[in-house]
């Protein structure tokens, strides 16, 4: 299917069939990294421009790209390489340029990255996670769009309304466009998430890391049992990707209403707020003398007790 032409029955009966990769100066690109590069670049351009209102210094957020970066390919990449299990050799695990990754190995991985670069920072995971959550949301709305380019991660044959015609030699299958159903429903997420950040303030440190964990959950767990390209659990019918979407789901929905209760009865202040309040102590200046202290009780340079003196006059 990697060549085959692209419809939509319900946009008029236009196709489309876009190249996979391009050359330019000797070497060959291929859009879906393109595109991946693209979301990433734009998830951090937003994380950067609202670091400071989760009280996190656009250092640490570089800093922590530094390490989550790669380690979060390596973890896509092996979460692939885990459950599908066909590889025969070490360097046929490693080509990761013909394919072969999974969104949530890498998000797994760069959280993991998160709470150890955080830790030895001494800055609150809970805070930076609740701003990374924009960018992994932004990141998987536009990424999506590189398995539309691969004509991949597509669901079942259909007859529904909003269905994509993949042609090869002139037959055409009608399927579910889950590419497609996952980038809205992420970019939903991120409408919806952006502005509840800016109409409401947050209850405690975590909360939107575990909204998004929810929403993606839900999604996830209800689109990927559309997809005809699942990674199975062994000789099992049960798929991974959903399994781990409804486990997560349920998780962040039921410490969101716990945590959620504690900060009504007993409310924390945010790590923003400790940040400021810290900012704030270290550039309170130094007690002025008032106007109306009398000269005797600001002692002048004369009368100033220097150091050694009355040692002197021991002597």
């Amino acid at each position: 299917m990697s060549n085959a032409s692209i419809s939509f029955p319900l946009l008029g009966s236009w196709s489309i069939d876009p190249p996979n990769s391009f050359t330019l100066f000797g070497h060959e690109f291929y859009w879906y990294g393109i595109i991946i590069a693209c979301g990433f670049l734009l998830a951090v351009a937003y994380c950067l421009h609202r670091s400071h209102e989760f009280g996190i210094r656009q250092d640490d957020v570089i800093d922590c790209l530094l390490f989550a970066v790669p380690l979060g390919i390596i973890g896509a990449r092996a979460y692939y390489v885990i459950f599908f299990g066909h590889y025969t050799s070490f360097w046929d695990m490693c080509k990761i340029w013909e394919g072969g990754l999974a969104i949530y190995g890498a998000v797994i991985a760069a959280v993991l990255t998160v709470l150890v670069v955080c830790r030895v920072k001494r800055i609150s995971a809970l805070a930076l996670l609740d701003l990374v959550s924009f960018g992994f949301l932004i990141g998987q709305c536009i990424g999506r769009w590189g398995n539309f380019m691969n004509r991949e991660a597509f669901g079942y044959e259909t007859d529904i309304f909003c269905r994509m015609g993949l042609t090869v030699n002139g037959v055409t299958t009608y399927v579910h466009p889950t590419f497609l159903y996952e980038s809205l429903w992420n970019l939903t997420g991120f409408i919806a998430l952006h502005v509840l950040s800016k109409k409401t303030k947050r209850r405690f440190d975590g909360q939107y890391f575990l909204t998004y964990v929810l929403w993606y959950g839900l999604g996830r767990a209800w689109i990927e049992g559309l997809r005809v390209d699942s990674l199975y659990l062994g000789n099992t019918g049960v798929r991974v990707s959903q399994l781990l979407a409804v486990a997560a789901a349920v998780t962040s929905a039921a410490l969101l209403l716990i945590l959620t209760s504690r900060a009504k009865k007993t409310p924390k202040p945010l790590w923003v707020e400790k940040a400021a309040a810290a900012v704030a102590a270290e550039t309170v200046p130094a007690r002025e003398p008032e106007m109306n202290e009398t000269a005797s009780e600001v002692p002048s340079s004369d009368e100033a007790e220097i150091p050694g003196d009355k040692e002197e006059e021991t002597k």
